[in-house]
C-alpha cells in the first residue's frame, strides 16, 4: 500500500508560482516537479484565492474582533443588570 506524498509549503508555493506565470502548461509543470496536474491546478487556485489577503491591513480583523468583544461585554453587562435587579427585589421583600 502506497502512502501519500507530503509536500512542504515552500515546494507548493514554488509550483503554484510557476503555474501562475503561465510560461508552461500545467502538464509540463506537473511533469517537471513530479506531481499530478490536478494538484498543480489546485495549488494555483489556492494561491490566487489567498493572494488578496496578503494586502489587507490587520485593522479589518482587529475591528471585527473588537466589535465582537464589545458585543460580548454589553451582553454580560445586561445579564449582570438583570441579576442585580432580581437580587434587589428579593432583598426588599426580606426587609
Amino acid at each position: 500500500m502506497s502512502r501519500r506524498k507530503r509536500y512542504d509549503s515552500q515546494f507548493k508555493a514554488q509550483v503554484a508560482i510557476e503555474a501562475i506565470k503561465n510560461q508552461q502548461t500545467v502538464a509540463q509543470i506537473a511533469s517537471e516537479y513530479g506531481v499530478h496536474p490536478n494538484q498543480v491546478s489546485q495549488w494555483k487556485k489556492q494561491a490566487l484565492d489567498q493572494l488578496p489577503q496578503l494586502f489587507t491591513t490587520g485593522r479589518s480583523k482587529a475591528t471585527a474582533d473588537t466589535g465582537q468583544l464589545v458585543d460580548e461585554l454589553y451582553r454580560q453587562i445586561g445579564q449582570l443588570k438583570v441579576e442585580l435587579d432580581w437580587l434587589q427585589k428579593k432583598t426588599q421583600r426580606l426587609h
